[in-house]
């Protein structure tokens, strides 16, 4: 049975790279006209770099080329692309079949003898983009579920797992590029009265309302919010010290303050006390343990503020 030309979308690009001039115009020509997307390198070394730069999920290689081999060429992008896979095909006229072996070994994913007939290489393609589909299907479904292990269900916040796991790199990188560093800890005040009075329900959508005008105001991008438990919530403020993370809380405090919460037709005023930690970074300072005792300071502040009368905030600098 003859092979038929395979249908394949020309969804991902391609970077072909053979240093025999004639070959590598035949097989841009081909795909261009199949509607692929193509890139052109002359050795192995141009391959790499043009690799670098862009996206090509699918390479086609020579073999033996200048500076850098296919079997090279391969072993690079395997070595320095672990986080994406790329299809590589190596196009040669070597057919014995140790060079068959030899190529898989290196990290192959395809092997056609040349000449390479289009409908074979068709084919090849096919099975390329088949594979590419699964594994972009695949890391979607790992992110999801990796945000559904990290991300609070109610309020749509990371939650505490994210917070343990995320606070002690922030640390590092307040320590690396030795940029201060602050955290806020937040409380709505008499939570269960609004839980008695209105209904778990009501107190779910306060809780709901609440994370959303903090998360509205602050930097986008650059702080994040995390649920703690109940009705306690974590604001890390990279590069930014005491000062002005008490600006950030005094303006959350008021902002909380300011507007009742309407649900179901009922307004519910709601207040919270917040307790803000710092640290200026020294290069004797671990991060787990920073991580931590920021976490207590800020916790320690909140108390006190609650003790204060509420609705109000209270800071610490970590010396």
């Amino acid at each position: 049975m003859s092979e038929r030309r395979a249908s394949c979308k020309p969804d991902f690009p391609i970077l072909i790279a053979d240093d025999n001039d004639l070959q590598r115009n035949v097989l841009e020509y081909v795909l261009r006209k199949e509607g692929h997307e193509v890139a052109v390198a002359r050795d192995g070394r141009q391959a790499i770099e043009l690799f670098t730069s862009g996206y090509f999920p699918i390479v086609i290689t020579d073999w033996m080329m200048p500076h850098m081999t296919g079997l090279e060429l391969c072993r690079a992008i395997r070595e320095s692309h672990q986080d994406q896979f790329t299809y590589v095909i190596l196009h040669s006229s070597r057919d014995g079949r140790d060079d068959v072996q030899t190529a898989m070994q290196a990290g192959i994913d395809e092997y056609l003898i040349k000449p390479v007939a289009p409908e074979k290489l068709s084919l090849r393609l096919a099975t390329a983009h088949r594979v590419l589909k699964l594994e972009q299907a695949l890391k979607r479904k790992l992110e999801e579920a990796r945000q559904l292990a990290t991300t609070d269900s109610l309020t749509r916040l990371y939650n505490r797992v994210f917070l343990d796991e995320r606070l002690p790199l922030e640390v590092k990188r307040a320590i690396r590029y030795d940029r201060p560093l602050s955290i806020i800890f937040s409380d709505i005040d008499h939570f269960k009265t609004i839980n008695d009075s209105y209904g778990h329900q009501a107190g779910d959508e306060v809780l709901k309302n609440f994370a959303r005008r903090m998360k509205e105001n602050v930097r986008d991008e650059v702080d994040w919010l995390a649920r703690y438990g109940g009705e306690e919530f974590v604001l890390i403020l990279p590069e930014t010290d005491i000062d002005g993370a008490m600006i950030v809380a005094n303006r959350l405090q008021r902002v909380v303050a300011g507007t009742p919460i309407s649900v179901d037709n009922r307004e519910i005023g709601v207040t919270a006390s917040f307790g803000a930690a710092s640290f200026s970074p020294r290069s004797d300072i671990d991060a787990a343990t920073m991580a931590m005792e920021l976490l207590g300071r800020a916790d320690r502040c909140l108390y006190a503020a609650k003790e204060g009368g509420r609705n109000r905030c209270e800071g610490e600098r970590l010396n």
